[in-house]
């Protein structure tokens, strides 16, 4: 009779099998992290309400069973041989916890001021572009979530929503996400619009402007033989035309993320407005010294979630040069990889102010809309409380360097 090993074996074989990302090559789908992190044979059957979901990657299947295999792909794809993407999750593996005993954590304080707003916790929501692709309601169930959980949310300049609404819905500051048109008059444009809305801070992201290879997802879209104009306009991540921070601007031979771009930008940027103006998209401590040698008020620590540069570099593994060269004159943020409360405690024992999350929010999106959303943030954060207590941290000012051991290399 065989073990029952052996019978999970098959049973798990069968699950593969079943995947629309079987059709891709390994290299494609061994991405995915559910399958690095978690024992399959205990996976149970599809989630079928968000409470069901012990952590964020429980969503991941989910969201893969909800979509498209063209837009799962989308979302999923690093570039190249998605090294950087893989990269971003095992970096956390090189650090350690030290836990304290006998400290009293009855009580646990996550909150976190950035330019003079206090949010609930130290995570907050990435901006992602084109949300309606994962779900109908896109943008403004994002923004009920993290209304309803008191956490910080930057929208994409390529929303499928305009900026007043997400706010609106919000009811609340929310941040926003600058791809920056070649043109000043154009920049110029969005920016003030998006100052007229009320938002306090702006992202400008700088890590495409060499331009990427999303390969994967190029593979998922070839295997996907499903028309576009069956449910949307134009490829995932494609044409610009009707996105609705872009109305108003003349079109025509309307280009982003100029490869010309240099920090004359960020001295302008600066000039034309009041918002807080962050550098998201820096990894190295040359460029986060220029950073604030040019007057930015913050750096979000980023390699677009391995879909930029394939620098086979974890942004956990970037944070720490570019925190000293900062020398807390500025704040620093992260993003890229981060799943578990653990992950984030790492970051913030480094020197990050806080920590973002792309990937987990969008799956909780995909399968569940709002409740997927509040979902991820609920288990995060739980994550978090669960892991500061451990540590002996009753509030985040207490995480600090003696919180983590590196692994000897």
């Amino acid at each position: 009779m065989p073990s029952a090993n052996l019978k999970n074996r098959r049973r798990f074989l069968k699950y593969l099998a079943a995947s629309p990302l079987a059709a891709l090559p390994a290299a494609a789908w061994q991405t995915n992290s559910a399958w690095q992190t978690n024992s399959s044979i205990f996976a149970g059957p599809p989630l079928t309400s968000p409470k069901d979901a012990f952590s964020v990657m429980d969503f991941e299947d989910a969201a893969r069973r909800a979509l498209p295999l063209a837009h799962f792909g989308y979302m999923e794809s690093g570039v190249d041989d998605d090294l950087t993407l893989r990269a971003n999750r095992e970096g956390f593996q090189h650090i350690e916890l030290r836990p304290r005993k006998l400290i009293d954590v009855s009580q646990v304080d996550t909150k976190v001021e950035l330019f003079g707003t206090v949010w609930d916790s130290p995570i907050f929501i990435c901006p992602t572009g084109a949300q309606r692709m994962f779900h109908p309601d896109a943008e403004m169930a994002v923004a009920r979530a993290t209304k309803a959980k008191g956490t910080l949310q930057i929208l994409s300049t390529v929303t499928s929503n305009p900026v007043e609404a997400v706010m609106k819905a919000r009811g609340g500051p929310i941040w926003f996400q600058l791809y920056a048109p070649a043109r000043w008059d154009q920049v110029e444009h969005i920016v003030k619009r998006v100052e007229a809305a009320g938002c306090p801070a702006l992202a400008l992201t700088v890590d495409l402007l060499a331009g990427r290879n999303t390969e994967t997802y190029r593979r998922a879209r070839r295997a996907d033989t499903r028309q576009c104009s069956e449910c949307h306009d134009g490829e995932p991540g494609g044409s610009l035309e009707g996105r609705p921070m872009f109305e108003g601007l003349d079109m025509t031979g309307f280009r982003m993320n100029s490869p010309s771009t240099t920090w004359d930008l960020v001295d302008r940027l600066k000039k034309a407005t009041k918002m807080k103006v962050l550098i998201k998209g820096l990894e190295v401590r040359e460029d986060a010294q220029l950073a604030v040698e040019h007057g930015a008020d913050g750096i979000v620590v980023s390699n677009h979630g391995g879909r930029s540069t394939e620098s086979g570099r974890a942004t956990i593994e970037s944070l720490p040069e570019v925190v000293a060269a900062v020398k807390g004159r500025i704040p620093v943020l992260v993003d890229g990889g981060f799943r578990r409360g653990t992950d984030v405690v790492k970051a913030l024992a480094l020197g990050a102010r806080a920590v973002g999350i792309g990937r987990p929010y969008l799956w909780g999106l995909s399968a569940f809309g709002q409740p997927g959303v509040e979902r991820v943030i609920d288990i995060m954060r739980g994550e978090l409380e669960l892991t500061m207590r451990q540590c002996g941290a009753t509030s985040l000012a207490k995480i600090g360097k003696s919180t983590i051991a590196m692994k000897p290399v």
